[in-house]
């Protein structure tokens, strides 16, 4: 959001999320960009959130830190425009209950020699979809749980909207 507030190419048209607690609705909020809150029922059984989206004519869905599978329908209606942020090098470290902590756990606890992002595609099954960007940094001897995450979010921020940028500008050429 911080990103886009003065692009004039892109905006940030709406935010979604199944947690009425997510801390990116108080955000929205500051920037002042509708949130909308969405059940299980509504995501799976209906069509509201496509609906809504199809609506604001969105260009691209942006996931991060979302943690469901995002259904066959929505990926129908939106083919090769939803992206997702993942905090490792995916094949790695990817699929379901791999996300935030457990994963940079689990790169630590492989003695891992260097980690980082994966911008990707979403597809029908947990961070397989097609890979866009990838991005890494050396994980040094002592390098705790917060150092990652640190290291990675350094790459997230760095990387991810000039990713949606880019794609935004192939979309419409």
């Amino acid at each position: 959001m911080e990103h886009f507030k003065r692009n004039p190419e892109a905006e940030v048209v709406l935010i979604l999320t199944n947690n009425p607690q997510a801390y990116v609705l108080q955000r929205a909020d500051n920037f002042e960009i509708p949130a909308h809150i969405f059940t299980r029922r509504e995501f799976y059984e209906t069509d509201d959130v496509i609906r809504l989206l199809k609506n604001l004519q969105v260009d691209l869905i942006v996931l991060a830190g979302f943690l469901w599978l995002v259904p066959e329908s929505l990926l129908k209606a939106f083919p090769n425009k939803i992206i997702n942020l993942h905090p490792a090098l995916l094949p790695k470290y990817g699929g379901k209950g791999m996300y935030g902590d457990h994963v940079h756990n689990a790169v630590l606890a492989a003695k891992e020699d260097e980690s980082g992002i994966t911008i990707h595609f979403v597809s029908e099954q947990f961070d397989e979809g097609e890979i866009i960007h990838q991005s890494k940094f050396k994980i040094d001897p002592g390098d705790n749980l917060e150092v990652v995450k640190f290291k990675g979010q350094q790459l997230e921020h760095h990387h991810f909207p000039r990713v949606i940028e880019n794609l935004l500008k192939k979309m419409k050429s």
